[in-house]
C-alpha cells in the first residue's frame, strides 16, 4: 500500500462533504461522485492543453508569411490568451514578418554556456544547464497580444544538430507557459527527421505549385506519421498561379486545407520588411489562413 497516494474518501465522516475529502492511502476507492469530479477535471485539462502548431515545407513557399500570418489570426480570435511565436528558422524571417526586434536568440544563450564550461567555468555542468534554462526566459520577446523567441544561427555553416537539440528542450519548457505555440520550422524534413517537433499537436504543411514543393511536403508527412505525436495535420496549397491549379496538384490523401492564390500585395510587403499585422483583412493569405485554421478547429 502506497503512503502517499492520494485518493477520495469512499464513506464521509459525519459533517464532512461527500467524497471530497483526501486521505493519503491506497485502501479506499473514490465513490461515484468523485469519479465525475475526476472526469470533468480531466477533460478541463484535456481542453485547456497546450496547441503547438508547426508550419513545415520546403524553402521559398511562403512558409514564414503564413506561420506569422497565424499568429495575426490567434492573437486577434484570443485577445485573453497567452500566444507564443518561435522563429525555428536559421534563416530568421519571422521576426520581420512581426515586426519584431530580436536582440538575443536561443543559440546565444546555448554558446555562452558552452563557453563558459570550455573555460573552466568552476559551477558544475548541472548549474550551468539550470542557468540556461532560465535565460530561455531573457530571450523572450513580449508584445502585444503574443511573445516571440528566435533559435538563431547554427555556430557553423551547415551545422544544425546541436541547436536542434536546445530547441526541442525549449519547445518543451516555454510550451507550458502558454495556451497557443507557433513554430516556423526550417526548410524541408531535418526538424522533424531530429524528433525537434515530436510534440506538436497541429502540423500544418505548405506547398506551392511544384513538384518539388508537393514532393517535400508528402515526404514531411511520412516521416512525421513515424516520429510526431501531432492530433491534426493537413495542407495549404500557397501562391498558385490561380485557384484552378490547386484542383491540379497530386496530394494523395493529405487533406487541403486552403488554397491561396499569389498575392502582390504581401510580396511588397515582403520587400518592404512590413509586418503581417497590416495587411488587409480581406488579403489572400490571410483568409486562406483563417479558413485553414477554421478546418483544423483552431479557431471559431
Amino acid at each position: 500500500m502506497h503512503a502517499d497516494r492520494i485518493v477520495t474518501q469512499v464513506e464521509p465522516r459525519e459533517g464532512q462533504e461527500c467524497a471530497v475529502a483526501k486521505w493519503k492511502t491506497g485502501a479506499c476507492r473514490p465513490v461515484h461522485g468523485a469519479r465525475e469530479n475526476l472526469k470533468r477535471v480531466s477533460r478541463k485539462m484535456e481542453k485547456e492543453k497546450t496547441k503547438i502548431l508547426a508550419v513545415a515545407g520546403k524553402g521559398g513557399v511562403g512558409k514564414t508569411s503564413i506561420a506569422a500570418t497565424i499568429v495575426r489570426i490567434l492573437v486577434e480570435a484570443y485577445p485573453d490568451k497567452k500566444i507564443l511565436a518561435i522563429d525555428a528558422d536559421p534563416a530568421v524571417g519571422l521576426s520581420t514578418a512581426l515586426g519584431i526586434e530580436v536582440e538575443t536568440t536561443i543559440d546565444d544563450i546555448r554558446r555562452a554556456v558552452v563557453a563558459a564550461a570550455e573555460e573552466g567555468d568552476k559551477k558544475s555542468a548541472i548549474e550551468l544547464l539550470g542557468e540556461a534554462r532560465y535565460r530561455i526566459f531573457d530571450a523572450l520577446v513580449e508584445t502585444d497580444g503574443f511573445s516571440f523567441i528566435a533559435i538563431g544561427r547554427p555556430e557553423a555553416a551547415g551545422c544544425y544538430c546541436k541547436i536542434n537539440t536546445y530547441l526541442k528542450e525549449v519547445i518543451s519548457i516555454l510550451s507550458e507557459n502558454f495556451d497557443y505555440v507557433v513554430i516556423d520550422g526550417e526548410a524541408g524534413i531535418e526538424q522533424i527527421n531530429r524528433r525537434v517537433m515530436e510534440k506538436v499537436t497541429h502540423l500544418l504543411l505548405i506547398t506551392d505549385a511544384s513538384r518539388k514543393g508537393t514532393q517535400v511536403v508528402q515526404t514531411i508527412r511520412r516521416v512525421a506519421d513515424e516520429l510526431v505525436m501531432y492530433e491534426k495535420l493537413g495542407l495549404i496549397a500557397n501562391r498558385l498561379p490561380s485557384l484552378e491549379t490547386g484542383k491540379l496538384l497530386e496530394m494523395g490523401d493529405l487533406p487541403v486545407l486552403a488554397c491561396i492564390p499569389a498575392d502582390g500585395t504581401l510580396a511588397e510587403f515582403d520587400l518592404k520588411g512590413e509586418n503581417v499585422f497590416y495587411l488587409p483583412t480581406d488579403a489572400a493569405i490571410v483568409q486562406g489562413t483563417a479558413e485553414a485554421l477554421q478546418k483544423m478547429g483552431l479557431i471559431p
